[in-house]
């Protein structure tokens, strides 16, 4: 009886704390179901939409590591980036050489606004998101001063494809074809092949040296890393392999047959381990098992007619999707480095920090660096992937609809995670895929569900805010703790960071 408690306690327990997340996926569910589209442009539409977005939704993570809240501020970071796609494409720079231009001017300057941002918001401590949404629209202001005023009337520039016909302000819309678009999106998967194979030649060759003099100790990870990347780089040779690798696009079917290899690998290794290495009893190969179950049941699924057909409609751009990977991997490494566990310490409690020696107002400022640098690339991967600058309006919105992705996913103003901000781009722009079609099926109109989709965006994040506040208040109004002499009820910072740590 008490273990069949336990159960419902959980799972009333995960209800209770997923029940953004599970709300929202209810009406993405009768959204489809109401639209009427086909999955193929459903799921052909979210891909397209987590290639351009998720970059910047998971920029956001880390800020609310540090204790700073929702970063309204990215927009800052998206401002950096098109000043950055203005040149490139004012120069005549174009493809992939072009896109590296944009990041290397780009990045100085998210670099310096993230500096200023983190300054601001450690004399603002305690107001960081409001503070964030104002300087959004200072920012926004003198970026219109920069781009309707400077240039053009201060600052010569005289291309009439860019520029206004009256010879000042730049014009509403630049047209990325035959520039940046798709600079990303296009590179080949040989080519990515090649390149990672030679940088990590290169790592490899460091440490090697460094090895040699003492400065570093290999590791078995660092062979059999360079072997795999290695072993790679030479099948890439194989005809038939090679002409698979010469397009930049790979079906959805093909890439989840090749997560699911990889995955089912990972568990046999982790089974053959357990018994013949570590001799571990059998219940330890439970979860493996099933995992290896859960896999082959996903597989056996891709057989059937309808799932097969949108699995071979869909094809997705491989570097993107790879960058995403490594900003979900740098998001969870971070944390196991002294810089992540400074920044977890001071969003738990600036006092704990302070009495650890550690410098919170540096932390709070590096912190919004990387954010606004990461968000600035993000916004590269966005503009390359439409196609097209709206140059006045393809930053303002930026920071609430992440914002708004990143809690749908479960997501708080303390806590998020990558799977969160992952889930949420998912539903969020799902529902901003099917909700017009919605509309116009429900109300023979496809603008109400325009307004329906905004009023969400706005409502999840004031949701989430008036529960923050709320939180807030409960536990300043809440009375000690019966039997606690309060003389000591406020713990000293040394006994807070043990509590914290416990």
């Amino acid at each position: 009886m008490s273990q069949k408690t336990n159960v419902l306690q959980k799972a009333g327990s995960f209800l209770f704390d997923n029940k953004v997340m599970i709300a929202f996926a209810a009406i993405c569910v009768a959204a489809i179901v109401l639209s009427g589209s086909p999955m193929t442009f459903i799921v052909d539409g979210v891909f397209t939409r987590i290639t351009r977005n998720t970059f910047t939704v998971l920029a956001l993570i880390i800020p609310v590591l540090a204790g700073l809240g929702l970063n309204f501020g990215i927009v800052i970071g998206a401002v950096a980036a098109q000043i950055a796609v203005f040149c490139v494409v004012y120069w005549g720079f174009g493809g992939f050489s072009g896109m590296l231009l944009s990041v290397l001017i780009a990045t100085p300057l998210a670099v310096l606004f993230g500096y200023l941002v983190g300054k601001l918001f450690n004399r603002m401590k305690g107001a960081e998101m409001i503070a964030g949404l104002i300087l959004g629209y200072f920012a926004d202001g003198l970026y219109q001063l920069l781009f309707l005023v400077i240039i053009g009337g201060i600052i010569p520039v005289n291309n009439p494809k860019l520029i206004i016909s009256g010879g000042v302000g730049v014009k509403n819309t630049i047209d990325l074809t035959g520039n940046l678009k798709y600079a990303i999106d296009s590179v080949r998967m040989v080519d990515i092949v090649t390149v990672l194979f030679y940088v990590v030649l290169a790592i490899t060759a460091i440490k090697v040296v460094l090895h040699l003099l003492k400065k570093y100790q290999l590791h078995k990870g660092d062979f059999i890393l360079f072997g795999v990347v290695g072993l790679l780089f030479g099948i890439s040779y194989i005809p038939v392999i090679e002409r698979f690798l010469s397009t930049d696009r790979l079906g959805l079917l093909d890439a989840l047959t090749a997560v699911l290899i990889v995955l089912a690998v990972v568990q046999i290794i982790k089974i053959v381990k357990s018994i013949w290495i570590d001799k571990k009893p059998a219940k330890n190969l439970v979860k493996p098992i099933l995992a290896l179950l859960g896999y082959g049941l996903i597989f056996g699924l891709t057989f059937i007619p309808e799932i097969e057909n949108v699995l071979l409609f869909v094809k997705l751009p491989v570097l993107p999707f790879l960058l995403i990977a490594g900003l979900c991997w740098f998001n969870h490494k971070i944390l196991s480095t002294r810089l992540g566990q400074n920044m977890r310490t001071v969003g738990q409690s600036q006092s704990v920090a302070m009495a650890s020696g550690i410098n919170v107002d540096q932390t709070r400022v590096i912190a919004m660096i990387i954010s606004t640098v990461l968000a600035s690339w993000g916004q590269l991967i966005f503009l390359q992937n439409i196609g097209t600058f709206s140059t006045y309006g393809a930053h303002t919105q930026i920071a609430q609809f992440a914002i708004a992705a990143l809690l749908v996913g479960g997501a708080s103003v303390q806590k998020a995670t990558n799977k969160q901000a992952i889930i949420g781009v998912i539903l969020f722009h799902t529902l901003f895929i099917v909700a017009p079609q919605a509309g116009k099926q429900l109300f023979d109109n496809a603008q109400i569900g325009e307004y329906f989709r905004v009023f969400v965006s706005y409502g999840v994040i004031a949701l989430s805010l008036a529960m923050h506040a709320w939180k807030q208040f409960k536990k300043e109004v809440q009375p000690p703790t019966e039997g606690i002499d309060l003389g000591n009820s406020a713990l000293s910072p040394m006994a807070e960071k043990q509590q914290i740590l416990d």
